[in-house]
């Protein structure tokens, strides 16, 4: 594999790698306040959906009006806690627990997806982000599939299907997968120390969350190996759905691999085009 070894936490340190997930030890306030412990009823819903329940957190995730919301956080994967019974559950498997993607895709009817560059105030992406955003997009549109995106740039959420914005924390990103009758997950959050990497691997970001919010899992879920590591992020005893047609090994390069090193070129590999254009 072309990647480096890489491990779950997000420090940028020269010579180390990073995780695509939230740095638990980062030092965003308002992500770190805990409004709560999830209930036994909330962990169960996530079990079910394939998320790992380990060690879940409700945090409140700063959104771009200024106001918090509640979200139920499982490393790189935020679930609003009031649209938590929107989220579908995984369909079972009679063959294993292969996996590329959620039952949650993007429903026929939103896939003109419009896709928000946030440009307002402490929450704007920096140029080098806005660069790679549209990097990223423009490698979502090149193949041939049904899903067509949109990119602008400025202010107005409510016009926008995905909205991706900087916030404060070590290198990573976060989001979710679709739910709400099959829209796209609106929130793509960029830690605000993923500028300080090049362009290509805050592209390799943005695409990989770019990814959860149109409904695709870890490749690597099962074992997370990219991280270095022999844990499963936990499939509800119904495992998660192999997108029939792509390789099923966690060693195949993908952007959508759990960990992500610093020489990332940000580009989809083969194994990604062929799963969304199989998909979608």
């Amino acid at each position: 594999m072309k990647k480096l070894k890489v491990f779950a936490l997000c420090a940028v340190i020269a010579g180390l790698v990073m995780s695509c997930q939230k740095d638990e030890g980062a030092s965003e306030t308002p992500q770190e306040e805990v409004a709560a412990q999830p209930t036994k009823a909330q962990l169960i819903k996530l079990s079910n959906m394939g998320i790992n329940t380990d060690d879940v957190k409700i945090e409140k995730i700063p959104m771009v009006d200024g106001s918090f919301e509640k979200h139920l956080v499982s490393g790189d994967i935020t679930i609003p806690v009031a649209d938590l019974e929107k989220f579908a559950d995984l369909e079972t498997l009679e063959n294993g627990d292969k996996q590329f993607r959620t039952t949650n895709i993007v429903a026929p009817q939103y896939r003109n997806i419009r896709i928000l560059g946030y440009t307002g105030g402490s929450f704007a992406l920096t140029p080098k982000m806005q660069t790679a955003l549209s990097w990223a997009v423009f490698n979502y549109n090149v193949l041939p599939n049904t899903l067509n995106f949109t990119l602008t740039y400025g202010t107005n959420t409510a016009a926008a299907d995905i909205v991706v914005y900087k916030v404060n924390g070590n290198a990573g990103g976060s989001a979710g997968f679709p739910y709400n009758n099959g829209r796209p997950y609106k929130w793509v959050r960029i830690n605000s120390g993923t500028d300080a990497l090049s362009t290509n691997v805050n592209e390799h970001v943005i695409g990989h969350e770019i990814g959860h919010c149109i409904g695709f899992r870890h490749q690597d879920w099962y074992n997370r190996q990219s991280c270095g590591q022999n844990v499963n992020e936990g499939d509800a005893g119904v495992g998660a759905i192999w997108v029939f047609g792509t390789p099923f090994l966690s060693t195949e390069d993908s952007i959508m691999l759990a960990c992500f090193g610093a020489n990332e070129d940000g580009e989809l590999t083969d194994s990604d085009k062929n799963a969304l254009n199989i998909l979608y």
